[in-house]
């Protein structure tokens, strides 16, 4: 659950930090007062899209920050690990801070993350419904995504064989359809790779070679000052009265009188080791300078080949051996070029075989989303039925995605289009009405209708998807009467299991909320407008239910009216 946020210099948040308890937290207030403005923020939160119009005018940034509470067994402990995010086992601290430029910077437990990595882990711990995912909700496309959701269990597992098979078939189709081509456009493919590898493979590289002519060509153009070195530091260590033969002195003495004091072998062997180290040195830099020679025709070489080498990296790859790896790579491909004919009936017979494997993964797939959306329905029309649409009728329909004739694999004698998600076409299909036949929601469902079925698929969903909590926001709109008091009733039901916020202008849902908020504007001493948000108790409740119920007067009846809503949902709340 979301324990705690605080948030700064948010649009007209000046400074405010709320706690939240479980259950059902409902928002309220007078039209623009800033009620959604709590819900973008927390939206803003878990990824969502920034924008350098949220911070308050005249700062420099806004600041959001929120303690998550989450049991052990919660998801998001294995993302945060697979991300190298260490987690305490009951608390993740998520911070956004989006500067007045628009720049936005995302921290987890105070890990600096990306945006990407923020949505990641923030879809896990909230889902926030707005009116928006009604329009998503008419949009077929993406009733597959719902269904398969559903069915995850069942679905998952044949779900990744289809992937791994069409993975496969992918490259294949990708394969042979390039070597099927316009015989033209292939023949100029073969004559260009052609003279490609005939031009790498006249310049005889060497895997590393450019790294060693790089170290030599640094030798021969610092050969002065390297023949200058050598031999000062050599005559230094060799030669009468040189730095070997003082330390041998040294040696010498010392060696005789550590027989006197042992105290004094430590540091014999230490002048002894120096010595024999340093001989060894003066032996290397001998060897060195007995070979050391220049030779400008060589330097000439070096660099002309060097040039050689860049000229080849322009044009392919970055390094010789990413060269040589593309000389291969086309070799190959030059093979297939000149023998098409038969890599292309090798390839279609291995396609062939793993089209049927495909076919079978597939066919597999469709079954099982036809046994899930057996129970979704089912599932949907019981919530249904609880939101006074009893006489609803609806169903999913599951059909092929038809493919092209001579392009697409044929099954059952169909052309069918392989797609990384399957070979269904899904829709939720839709009828209110009695004798009227099932059509899409979009043709079907009005603004109220099509609230109760989203609230139907959150009560059906809010199981399977483990979210620790849940942000309505006014998803009732367009109900009243009956079917906003079920509502209700199920937004309280589904606190029992999710923490649940919800912004509302019905009554009846403010009246089964376990905390209260009220959210109204205030002006500063500096005349600019903040928002302030206040925990109500019962008589303030009362007050706001009243206002909810007849407006701007609020009388004593309406007062008798909001205490009854109070009455009626502590008793609905006490048998739930």
């Amino acid at each position: 659950m979301l324990a705690e946020i605080s948030i700064k210099n948010f649009a007209i948040i000046e400074a405010i930090s709320l706690s939240f308890e479980k259950g059902l937290t409902v928002i309220t207030g007078e039209t623009g007062a800033g009620k959604s403005i709590i819900i973008d923020a927390i939206g803003l939160l878990v990824g969502g899209r920034g924008s350098s119009e949220f911070v308050r005018y005249g700062e420099k940034k806004a600041e959001i920050e929120g303690l998550f509470l989450i049991d052990e067994a919660h998801p998001c402990h294995d993302k945060l690990r697979t991300l190298g995010i260490e987690s305490d086992e009951e608390m993740i601290v998520l911070r956004r801070d989006i500067s007045s430029n628009g720049k936005s910077v995302c921290r987890i437990n105070g890990k600096l993350v990306t945006l990407g990595i923020l949505r990641e882990v923030g879809r896990s711990l909230i889902d926030i419904h707005g009116q928006h995912e009604h329009q998503e909700l008419m949009q077929a496309e993406q009733h597959l995504s719902l269904l398969d959701r559903f069915g995850e269990k069942e679905i998952q597992p044949a779900f990744q064989e289809y992937q791994k098979v069409y993975v496969q078939f992918q490259k294949l189709m990708g394969q042979v359809n390039k070597l099927t081509e316009d015989d033209q456009q292939m023949a100029h493919r073969l004559d260009l790779i052609q003279y490609q590898l005939d031009e790498i493979q006249k310049a005889n590289l060497e895997p590393n070679e450019d790294e060693v002519l790089l170290d030599e060509k640094t030798k021969l153009a610092n050969y002065e000052k390297l023949f200058a070195a050598i031999r000062d530091s050599y005559h230094a260590l060799y030669g009468d009265n040189k730095g070997l033969d003082w330390i041998g002195h040294a040696m010498g003495h010392l060696e005789e009188v550590s027989e006197m004091d042992s105290s004094l072998k430590k540091a014999y062997d230490g002048v002894s080791n120096s010595f024999y180290v340093l001989e060894e040195a003066m032996f290397a830099l001998r060897d060195y300078y007995d070979q050391l020679e220049f030779d400008p025709n060589r330097l000439d070489f070096i660099e002309a080949r060097l040039n050689e080498i860049n000229m080849l990296k322009r044009k392919y790859g970055e390094s010789v051996e990413q060269i040589l790896e593309y000389a291969a790579a086309i070799e190959d491909e030059i093979d297939q070029l000149q023998n098409r004919d038969h890599h292309v009936e090798k390839m279609q017979a291995e396609l062939k075989s793993i089209t049927l494997d495909l076919t079978v993964e597939a066919k597999n797939l469709t079954t099982l989303r036809k046994k899930v959306a057996q129970q979704l329905t089912a599932s949907i029309l019981e919530e249904l039925k609880q939101l006074y649409m009893e006489k609803t009728t609806f169903n999913i329909s599951i059909e092929l995605e038809e493919g092209k004739i001579n392009r697409d694999p044929v099954i059952d004698g169909t052309a069918v289009h392989f797609k990384k998600d399957g070979i269904d076409q899904v829709e939720f299909l839709i009828s209110t009405n009695p004798g009227e036949p099932l059509k899409s929601l979009s043709k079907v469902a009005s603004g109220g209708e099509l609230s109760r079925i989203m609230l139907a698929l959150k009560s059906i969903f809010s199981v399977h998807q483990k979210i620790t909590s849940i942000i309505f926001d006014e998803v009732d709109t367009g109900v009243s009467g009956r079917v906003a008091q079920a509502m209700a009733e199920k937004i309280y039901r589904l606190s029992n299991d999710s923490q649940v916020f919800c912004i509302t202008h019905l009554p009846q849902v403010a009246a089964m909320a376990d905390t209260h908020l009220y959210i109204a504007k205030q002006h500063t001493e500096d005349g600019r407008t903040s928002t302030k948000v206040t925990a109500l108790e019962k008589n303030e409740k009362i007050k706001e239910i009243g206002r909810m119920i007849s407006g701007v007067e609020i009388t004593e009846l309406t007062k008798q009216h909001a205490n009854e809503l109070l009455n009626l949902a502590a008793d609905i709340k006490s048998t739930s």
